[in-house]
């Protein structure tokens, strides 16, 4: 069956996190993804994470955050800072349809790599160059990882304990959610410009996506209620600040999370799980406005009771109630919720060492071209005389050459 993007080949000359996440969906989507890797260390999140284990149960060099950011790609390693390595990518790029990047602003301009060159190579190139303050601006210039963005773009302002509490200030995220969020927006432009390269102009682009615009935009629906109206969002926790009862609660044996989100799921919390009608009709709680302004006098009745049960029990009840909630649960729980289970959201990728290696797959289901996983995570320059051959027709002894003098590996 003919994948989403089979027909596209992107050069992947990205890494860490923001560029390399964009590059797996479009990979996942069926697009030939050659990741292009410095010999000898390659990607740096090749070093960070727990170790895979080969088919004998030892550790090898393979680390987790690499392999869950760069399955069904093709790793070629090539010195960059040389001429002749500049050369290869040059040549490759005449063949590709993307190329992602994530460098600081200006940075492969100097090895002529930059979107003016390449695209002067290939008019029909989607350049997409991810980077953590864009290509203008006075920050243009300076580096940052996700760390600065969660900060500079307010996500820390709204995330932590509030204010006058234990342990109250600003926290961040437990993800890397600015790379995440900077990939998903970079996977989306780049498959409006193949359309719109395809479909009206016949030629490529160039997407300049800053780390930090992309933050600031995905937390627009909380930034709106300052733009709009002046009115400054506040840090209050895990509680909602535009409905109740919207946070974490205790039970006798764990903690449920429990997001009312209407008056008529309040109504059947009260009546049909908590056995409580009168908090459902008591004039300070009958709608979303009044529970907010009372959530002080509400939110404790409500944990007084479910103390005194079991997550087990007031999840069967919340659920058939119809009333949304979740359990707060670690990984292991989640993998083995049946809900999981049955989306098959956990799943196996051939791997070179390992043989077979699982993963969390994409969450998207297409109805008739759906993800498939042919191919695991590359190892370092596990693919670089495959393409080479592939894509710029060489022969051996000119690759065999090229390892000699350390232009690839």
């Amino acid at each position: 069956m003919t994948s989403l993007l089979s027909n596209i080949r992107v050069l992947d000359l990205s890494r860490i996190l923001s560029g390399p996440w964009a590059t797996q969906m479009l990979a996942d989507f069926g697009a030939d993804v050659i990741k292009v890797e410095r010999p000898g260390t390659g990607d740096d999140v090749r070093h960070q994470g727990a170790q895979l284990k080969d088919r004998e149960g030892h550790p090898t060099a393979e680390r987790t955050v690499f392999l869950a950011l760069n399955r069904g790609k093709r790793s070629i390693a090539i010195d960059m800072a040389s001429q002749e390595g500049q050369d290869l990518i040059r040549r490759l790029a005449a063949t590709a349809d993307v190329v992602v990047e994530n460098f600081k602003a200006g940075d492969l301009a100097r090895y002529g790599l930059d979107h003016v060159a390449l695209r002067a190579i290939n008019p029909r190139i989607v350049y997409c160059s991810i980077s953590g303050f864009g290509q203008t601006g006075p920050y243009s210039h300076l580096p940052g990882y996700d760390l600065v963005f969660q900060a500079m773009s307010g996500l820390m302002s709204l995330t932590g304990v509030p204010e006058g509490q234990p342990g109250a200030g600003p926290q961040r995220t437990g993800y890397p959610i600015s790379d995440t969020t900077a990939g998903f927006y970079a996977s989306i432009g780049i498959l409006a410009a193949l359309h719109h390269r395809d479909t009206v102009s016949g030629t490529g682009q160039f997407i300049d996506l800053a780390m930090l615009d992309a933050q600031v935009a995905a937390m627009s629906s909380m930034a709106m209620s300052y733009v709009v109206a002046g009115e400054m969002p506040q840090r209050v926790g895990i509680r909602s600040q535009l409905t109740c009862p919207y946070q974490d609660f205790d039970c006798a044996d764990g903690q449920v999370m429990i997001a009312v989100g209407n008056d008529k799921q309040y109504q059947q919390l009260c009546t049909d799980v908590l056995e409580r009608p009168d908090l459902a009709t008591d004039p300070r709680y009958t709608t979303t406005p009044l529970r907010v302004q009372n959530r002080e006098q509400l939110v404790p009745v409500i944990a007084d009771i479910l103390r005194t049960r079991s997550v087990d029990h007031w999840m069967a009840s919340l659920r058939a109630a119809n009333v949304p909630a979740g359990p707060i649960n670690d990984f292991a729980q989640v993998l083995n919720d049946p809900q999981i289970r049955h989306r098959e959201v956990l799943q196996q990728v051939p791997h070179t060492l390992s043989g077979t290696m699982p993963f969390i797959g994409n969450p998207l289901k297409f109805s008739d071209t759906p993800v498939t996983y042919h191919r695991g995570p590359p190892l370092l320059g596990e693919h670089t005389a495959e393409v080479l051959r592939e894509l710029l027709d060489m022969d051996d002894p000119t690759i065999a050459a090229l390892q000699k003098q350390g232009v690839v590996a």
